[in-house]
């Protein structure tokens, strides 16, 4: 028996990184997948990996009308709408006064009216479903504040509210909505951005001290995505390595601790 046995996800930005683990984990448990994204050799590759668990649809989530219809192929080639996991996502490095207006535009559409193009358009078939979980990937930059990110972090804040108030609205009709806030992870999106930093040293000093891996994100997704969170809705649920509960500071005792 799987966790998700019987019931059909449709995850974005799913051609890679986080959302290619969570496809993979999703049709591991028993689940219908539908993988969404704008990579599509990338998003056909993975469904045909996947096998006949799975079907690719691309997906510009700032569409309104491609919504739509994408939801549609879920309902009509698997059944229904169970899971819905709103990944995809940009990054746009740049302080307040060095982000232009187009780019915190441009962040703005992914990053937040996709997720809520994503939300809206799947309430619907959810109802029709009889419920089912909204899980909407926000950052551990949705729950402080980060110089250098100021358009997506104003953007994963802005998820973690629209979380809470869909939460609120839909928690009657059986509809559960939960964000996730990972830490640093080891995932294509940020590639662009490292050029020569050590990234693995930037993130010695946490409690956890590492990176995380796309692939303990999707466990993550999977608990929210089965019966097994029933009763979490509108929460904010962390995996950051202890990230925002501070960083160990090597100069300061207690950064190893005695064993005897």
């Amino acid at each position: 028996m799987g966790r998700l046995d019987g019931k059909v996800a449709l995850i974005t930005g799913a051609a890679r990184g986080s959302g290619a683990s969570t496809a993979e984990l999703f049709a591991a448990e028993g689940a219908k997948v539908v993988v969404t994204d704008i990579l599509d050799d990338l998003g056909r590759e993975l469904v045909a990996n996947i096998g006949p668990a799975a079907i690719y649809e691309r997906l510009d989530i700032t569409d309104e009308s491609r919504w739509s219809e994408v939801v549609d192929v879920a309902v009509e080639t698997f059944g229904s709408l169970d899971v819905m996991v709103n990944n995809a996502a940009i990054l746009e490095f740049g302080s307040l006064l060095d982000t232009t207006l187009d780019a915190f535009k441009r962040t703005v559409d992914v990053n937040q009216v996709g997720v809520f193009l994503g939300m809206r358009t799947a309430v619907p078939a959810m109802r029709e479903a009889g419920g089912g979980s909204i899980i909407n990937i926000s950052s551990v930059d949705g729950l402080r504040g980060l110089n250098g990110v100021f358009a997506y972090a104003s953007t994963k804040w802005a998820v973690r509210g629209m979380t809470k108030c869909a939460a609120m609205e839909l928690g009657h009709l059986g509809i559960r909505v939960n964000s996730v806030h990972p830490g640093g992870v080891r995932t294509p999106m940020n590639d662009p951005h490292i050029g020569d930093m050590d990234i693995d040293a930037m993130f010695a000093n946490l409690p956890i001290p590492r990176l995380m891996e796309p692939e303990e994100v999707a466990q993550l997704n999977l608990f929210l995505a089965s019966d097994e969170s029933s009763y979490c809705t509108a929460a904010d649920f962390t995996a950051d390595g202890g990230w925002t509960a501070g960083v160990r500071e090597p100069a300061l005792p207690g950064l190893e601790i005695s064993k005897a």
